[in-house]
This record gives C-alpha cells, sequence and structure tokens, in this order.
C-alpha cells in the first residue's frame, strides 16, 4: 500500500465513520418519532437502521484491520485507528439500545396514556451528543469532545427527574395496565441514559485520538 492510497484510506476512515454517526442519529430519530406517534411500523424501521449500524461497524472494522496490518501505522495515526474501533463498539451499542427502545415502543401502540414529555427532550440531547462526538472525532476538535462529555450531566439529570417522577406515578396508580405502562417508559428512559453513556465514551476515544 503506497503512502498516497494509505492516506486516502484513513479518509475513508473518517468518513465511514461519520456514515455510522449518522445513522445512529437516525436510529435515535425514528424511534422517538415512533415513540410520539405510537406507530409500529415505524419502531419496525428502526431494525433496519439497526442492522446497517452493525454492517458498518464490519465494515470499518475490516478496513481498521486492513490500515494496521498492511501499513504500520505511526503514534499518531495508531491513535486515531485506535479510537475508531473502540467508537464503532460503542455506536454498534448505541443501535442496539435504539433497537431495544423500539421493540418497548410496539408494546405501546394500543395504549392513549401520554408518554413522559420530558423523554423527547432526553433523547435529543442524547442524539446530539453522538452526532457532536463524531463531528469532534472527524476535526480533531477536543474542545466539542469535552463538551459532549460534559453534556452527560444533562442526560443524567433529565434520567433522575423522569425516573423520581414515573416511579411516583407507579405507586399511586391502582391500574395493572397503567403501572405496566409506566415501567416500560421507564426501562426506555434507562436506556437512552445508557446512550447517553456511550456517547461519553465516544467523546473519551476522541480526546485520545488528538492526543501528541
Amino acid at each position: 500500500m503506497t503512502r498516497e492510497v494509505y492516506k486516502e484510506q484513513l479518509r475513508k476512515l473518517s468518513g465511514e465513520l461519520i456514515q455510522m454517526g449518522n445513522l445512529c442519529e437516525e436510529a435515535m430519530s425514528l424511534v422517538m418519532k415512533a415513540l410520539r406517534e405510537k406507530d409500529e411500523n415505524i419502531a419496525v424501521g428502526v431494525h433496519r437502521v439497526e442492522q446497517e449500524i452493525d454492517q458498518k461497524e464490519r465494515d470499518i472494522e475490516a478496513l481498521c484491520m486492513k490500515l494496521l496490518l498492511r501499513q504500520q501505522p505511526v503514534a499518531g495515526d495508531l491513535r486515531n485507528i485506535s479510537a475508531a474501533l473502540r467508537m464503532i463498539a460503542d455506536m454498534e451499542r448505541i443501535g442496539d439500545q435504539t433497537a431495544d427502545i423500539a421493540d418497548i415502543t410496539k408494546n405501546l401502540t394500543d395504549f392513549q396514556l401520554e408518554v413522559h414529555p420530558s423523554i423527547f427532550n432526553m433523547g435529543k440531547v442524547a442524539a446530539k451528543m453522538v452526532n457532536d462526538s463524531v463531528n469532534a472525532y472527524v476535526r480533531k476538535d477536543e474542545k466539542l469532545a469535552q463538551q459532549v462529555i460534559d453534556m452527560d450531566n444533562e442526560v443524567d439529570n433529565y434520567f433522575e427527574k423522569i425516573r423520581d417522577e414515573l416511579a411516583e406515578d407507579i405507586q399511586q396508580s391502582r391500574n395493572k395496565t397503567e403501572r405496566a405502562y409506566q415501567l416500560d417508559l421507564l426501562m426506555i428512559t434507562k436506556y437512552l441514559e445508557r446512550i447517553g453513556d456511550h456517547a461519553v465514551n465516544l467523546g473519551e476515544w476522541v480526546l485520545y485520538s488528538c492526543r501528541h
């Protein structure tokens, strides 16, 4: 592999990571729309995007292995490739968790009960964290990566607030169906909190890749 081809492969790696990040954001947008509209068809569509995320992970992993085995990258490039391998693992988990939320959402489509409105705000913050972390990697923007890490406090605050309010609703409800509904919303909130944690990991790997 010539040096020019090698540089082109590194550029391709950045492009593939952007695409995988975009797929994660698409999956999150779809699953929030499915929850808002209580639309089972949209929820099913999340699984199709999740499968694309899985395929993208395999493609990027193969590209990283090719770069590592054929070129013996210098320290800076090695950090970039290593960070990419860690990032795709976190993005794959984000895809899995959006699929988990979609599965729960399909259980809620028959109910006319209100979805806790802060769940949608929490989802927007988590989705922004994912998108910003990938942009930070491509731009080698340490400040943006740190902002992603700091945003986790906002996600955690949403989680604690929603959890406490749903727990109170569950305790006060005498209807088993309503309690089950609120428990499902609580699980969705927990998955969003985990997505925020994975986005933090992405930001931390960006900081690692930027070290000199």
